[in-house]
């Protein structure tokens, strides 16, 4: 793979992750804390999804294995579940893979305690959810060899650092952007996050029903 595959995977999960979806719920949550617990919720939500970003790239494939589900198979059923997330982030709502009501209500009764709100839900589902999971998988199959499992480790911390500045700069960033902010931006990666879903399905399919690209 070269630096251009790396770097598309890299726009790819950003888009994927996009903590900016979680500005909003991070800052409700967050409301009654002091500068420095907000500045460590952020800090162990980022490094709660970089350590379930990394047990899928090393381990994902073999769970896979363990239940006979084939790659391709994964990938369509990943592109439908990325292109619904995609298609609720261009209407500028939170996608309900990432969580439901009655999950932000319970986190919003546990607010008050930082720790017990910065793994579930923040990390996992809201920034690190079943699309993120599997498209992380999906990505970690491009190649086989161990090179690009570090790489693909690289990618990841690197992205879990900007998932962590993004958080910190919540209030300023709410503040400068506004709602009609966040929702353009919302909608930009909902928008990249459908062509990478669409390009998911059209591989599976291809490799499942062959006779499809002649």
């Amino acid at each position: 793979m070269t630096l251009s595959d790396y770097i598309q995977i890299s726009i790819g999960l950003m888009s994927i992750f996009s903590p900016f979806v979680a500005i909003p719920i991070f800052i409700s949550l967050t409301s009654h804390s002091s500068p420095s617990e907000k500045r460590d919720t952020a800090r162990t939500a980022s490094i709660a999804a970089c350590i379930a970003g990394l047990v899928s790239i090393w381990i994902g494939q073999y769970v896979l294995l363990v239940f006979g589900i084939s790659i391709s198979s994964f990938k369509i059923a990943g592109g439908i579940l990325l292109l619904l997330m995609s298609i609720n982030m261009i209407n500028a709502k939170t996608p309900k893979a990432k969580n439901t009501k009655s999950e932000l209500k319970e986190a919003q009764k546990k607010s008050i305690k930082v720790s017990e709100i910065a793994v579930v839900p923040l990390a996992i589902p809201l920034i690190a959810g079943p699309g993120a999971i599997s498209t992380i998988i999906i990505f970690s199959q491009k190649s086989d060899t161990i090179f690009h499992l570090f790489m693909m480790s690289i990618i990841i911390i690197a992205i879990s650092s900007y998932i962590y500045l993004t958080l910190k700069m919540s209030s300023y960033i709410s503040k400068r952007l506004g709602i009609t902010g966040l929702n353009i931006i919302s909608r930009i990666m909902g928008l990249l996050l459908a062509s990478i879903s669409v390009e998911f399905i059209i591989s599976g399919l291809l490799t499942v029903f062959p006779f499809l690209g002649r």
